[in-house]
């Protein structure tokens, strides 16, 4: 089960913005990733609890950032309740999309493994809702990933395999470049991995 940190900042001028604090898991039935996030001077700020099937759908999402809250799942497209601070207001949403993103790094790894882009294969589209912080709002955006190397890193145990993949917004033409080496985010824009307690877990 790795368990770790990642440094998080502003993908434009390097802000810092503070530090998400995860461990993960795959097992029979899928993944689950749950993190705690606090800003820069410690505070915490959020949370991320999500669990994907074996496919890589989103089977249960619970976000949390600055008192709003999202539960979700993959519900005739993707369906989530997003709940303001107060507790008072709750609204439902849906869309056609294939599963969510947002600001953890728990939103790219699951991405990888619902898509799965095979080497010289191509780009593989799909539809995501993002909900980012502070408030959580939902906007759904298209996507292409195509996996674009994949090198071995000899290690004191097996190999570990690093898989850079080539992200494209296909609305802003916006492109940037993720690092993964199985549930593990290596680098990203805004990412950082500053810590990692055991091995990355690998995907049957």
């Amino acid at each position: 089960m790795p368990r770790g940190h990642y440094s998080l900042h502003d993908p434009h001028d390097h802000t810092p913005l503070g530090e998400e604090h995860f461990h993960c898991a795959t097992g029979p039935s899928g993944w689950r990733y749950v993190s705690q996030i606090v800003n820069p001077a410690g505070d915490h700020t959020g949370s991320v609890d999500l669990t994907l099937d074996e496919l890589g759908r989103p089977i249960r999402l619970e976000l949390h950032a600055s008192a709003w809250q999202v539960r979700g799942a993959a519900l005739d497209g993707v369906t989530w309740v997003r709940t303001d601070p107060t507790g008072e207001h709750a609204t439902e949403g849906n869309a056609a999309a294939h599963a969510f993103t947002g600001a953890s790094p728990a939103f790219l790894i699951a991405t990888a493994r619902l898509l799965r882009p095979t080497l010289g294969a191509g780009a593989v589209r799909t539809r995501l809702v993002a909900l980012t912080p502070p408030v959580l709002a939902p906007r759904t955006l298209d996507q292409s990933w195509a996996l674009l190397n994949s090198t071995p890193h000899a290690t004191d145990n097996a190999p570990l395999i690093a898989d850079e993949y080539q992200v494209n917004d296909l609305q802003t033409g916006e492109q940037h470049t993720v690092h993964l080496t199985g549930d593990v985010v290596l680098s990203a824009p805004g990412i950082e991995l500053e810590s990692l307690d055991s091995p990355p877990s690998t995907f049957p």
